[in-house]
């Protein structure tokens, strides 16, 4: 068993400016992606140590099949190797802790990068070290799905500051769209 001080959180998300990551059919649109900020994404996503996210939560980069992952699944028990990725363990975590997918996945320390969906960042709210919302202003998704349970009702702001994280640096990652990543660090 390892310290879950071992490993450094760290969660990524884009949004429109309603705050949502996808659209009507919860899938992200070609609207939210913008080369600067995939270009942030991919370069984190190649410094992390493990990826974890949901079913329908992927990066979809070169680099994909080549990091280890934990991918949230109701349809096992506990834990599995995923028939089609082997650098994939697939976690239920009602049936196996946190620690013990780790475990599984060969992994026992490092930077963890929390990619989505709603579910699985609300799991690791309160361990977050950093989250790096991006923010599209110029994109709306009114009738899209939140990037986090509680939106539209509370911003992403409201939320992760009410989890114990404030806004530090922003980076401006398109300049001709205003889209911008904010690192919100724990307090």
């Amino acid at each position: 068993m390892h310290p879950i001080s071992a490993f450094r959180f760290n969660g990524y998300v884009i949004v429109s400016a309603e705050g949502m990551l996808t659209d009507v059919h919860g899938v992200m649109p070609e609207s939210l992606k913008f080369p600067g900020d995939l270009a942030f994404f991919s370069a984190s996503l190649d410094r992390a140590d493990l990826i974890v996210h949901g079913k329908y939560s992927f990066e979809d980069q070169p680099n994909s099949p080549r990091r280890a992952r934990i991918v949230l699944s109701r349809s096992i028990k506990t834990l599995a190797t995923d028939p089609v990725n082997d650098k994939a363990t697939l976690w239920n975590p009602a049936g196996a802790s946190f620690d013990d997918a780790c475990n599984h996945a060969g992994i026992s320390g490092g930077t963890v990068a929390v990619i989505g969906g709603p579910v699985v960042f609300e799991m690791f709210f309160d361990r977050f070290d950093v989250f790096w919302l991006s923010q599209a202003p110029h994109v709306h998704l009114p009738d899209g799905g939140p990037c986090f349970p509680g939106v539209p009702a509370e911003t992403p702001e409201q939320i992760l500051f009410r989890h114990g994280m404030r806004a530090s640096e922003v980076e401006i990652l398109d300049a001709a769209h205003d889209v911008r990543v904010t690192a919100w660090r724990r307090v």
